[in-house]
């Protein structure tokens, strides 16, 4: 499944319109969780029939597409869904029990409810809420693909305005020649990440470069009276900054996982629980900054689509064990230095690095050692997101 992003052009009275559509959404989601909650045993498909009776109750209701109404019940039922795995799984902590959203920012649309232009260059949304017809911008050429493999269709609104989201149904796979390298990476604040190699990548700190211009985007919103509209200008403002960091990061963790990937056969990280390590308030802003969880994710993903593997392990003494004779020497987070009694003295995280790669190596069935090339990529194995070690499964 692929997803192409475009900028949305129109006039005031459209966006308008799309504002109601994604109100409309958030109405049918909230009504088919309370229908839910009302009624545990009802199933997915008890959730779609609910939305019949909430569009022949209310007017306002009916006005938005019969599958974008039938969408925003499934996207309820996948909430419910993911709540019940999770209590399965005895997952610790908070099982993420359905919640009310307040904001909703998103409606979207099955193969019905819209019509894109033979150009490629415009949508229109012929449902009532009377969107019309939208002019579409982007990098991405939609003449390569049938319109019948546009399977959804997303109005996504954010801080610089609305777009438009087509979901593929495509198979992404790219032939690339082995390259013969294992690698194994440890992921840190000062460092982006150093690898078995002793290469280390630079931390960008998006959120902390751009936080004086947060902070006085704050103050002039903290000053506008509430609900004026020099207050609502403002608070765009403010958004569009958080925008553009979430796409800084976004766009660094794109670039240096496609990288990383490509590089290499065999690639080994921590299985870090990111939701554990931010309770810690001195570090949480860090944590949160080095978007480590979406480094990991685009790094899973990359690895399906050229064919590579990818192994999560478990990070503990991963830092305090020696990668030469495996002797485990306890340091604090400020000790940046490893030095072992067998006379091993490196940098701490690319000794971290060493012992990743080694457990990786050796959860996947390699039998080589640490610096030799691995051919024995038939055991394809990699952990997803979320999950233990012992847990894992063929991408």
């Amino acid at each position: 499944m692929l997803v192409f992003e475009f900028k949305t052009y129109g006039k005031p009275s459209q966006f308008i319109a799309v504002a109601e559509a994604i109100r409309t959404a958030q109405f049918f989601r909230n009504s088919c969780w309370r229908y839910w909650m009302d009624n545990p045993q009802k199933n997915k498909y008890d959730l779609n029939k609910y939305c019949a009776v909430l569009a022949a109750t209310f007017p306002f209701a009916d006005e938005l597409n019969s599958q974008g109404r039938q969408a925003s019940a499934e996207r309820a039922w996948s909430a419910i869904s993911r709540f019940y795995e999770n209590c399965k799984k005895k997952i610790p902590g908070k099982k993420e029990y359905p919640k009310f959203p307040k904001d909703c920012r998103s409606v979207e649309y099955k193969s019905t409810g819209w019509k894109l232009a033979d150009d490629r260059k415009s949508i229109t949304f012929t449902d009532k809420k009377g969107i019309g017809k939208l002019k579409i911008k982007g990098t991405r050429d939609l003449h390569f693909y049938q319109v019948s493999q546009s399977q959804r269709v997303r109005l996504v609104k954010r801080a610089d305005g609305v777009y438009v989201q087509f979901c593929i149904n495509v198979d992404r796979k790219e032939n690339t020649a082995p390259t013969g390298n294992t690698i194994g990476l440890d992921v840190g604040l000062k460092e982006y990440y150093t690898d078995s190699n002793g290469v280390t990548v630079e931390n960008p700190k998006f959120l902390r470069k751009g936080e004086r211009l947060l902070k006085r985007s704050h103050r002039r919103v903290s000053k506008k009276v509430k609900g004026s509209k020099n207050r609502g200008k403002a608070r765009q403002i403010l958004g569009k900054h958080y925008l553009q960091i979430s796409r800084q990061r976004k766009d660094h963790a794109v670039k240096l996982a496609r990288c990383v990937v490509q590089s290499n056969d065999l690639i080994a990280y921590e299985d870090l629980r990111i939701k554990n390590m931010v309770q810690n308030h001195c570090l949480a802003k860090s944590i949160n900054d080095a978007s480590w969880y979406q480094f990991r994710v685009w790094l899973e993903y990359f690895a399906k689509v050229f064919e590579r593997v990818t192994v999560a392990v478990n990070p503990q003494y991963t830092s305090q064990e020696c990668s030469n004779c495996g002797a485990i020497v306890k340091k604090t987070l400020s000790t940046r230095t490893h030095v072992c009694k067998c006379g091993r003295s490196m940098d701490r995280d690319e000794n971290a690095a060493r012992n990743i790669l080694s457990r990786g190596l050796s959860t996947v069935g390699h039998t080589g050692t640490f610096g030799q090339p691995s051919n024995a990529l038939g055991d394809k194995s990699s952990t997803v997101v979320g999950e233990i070690l012992h847990q894992q499964v063929v991408s």
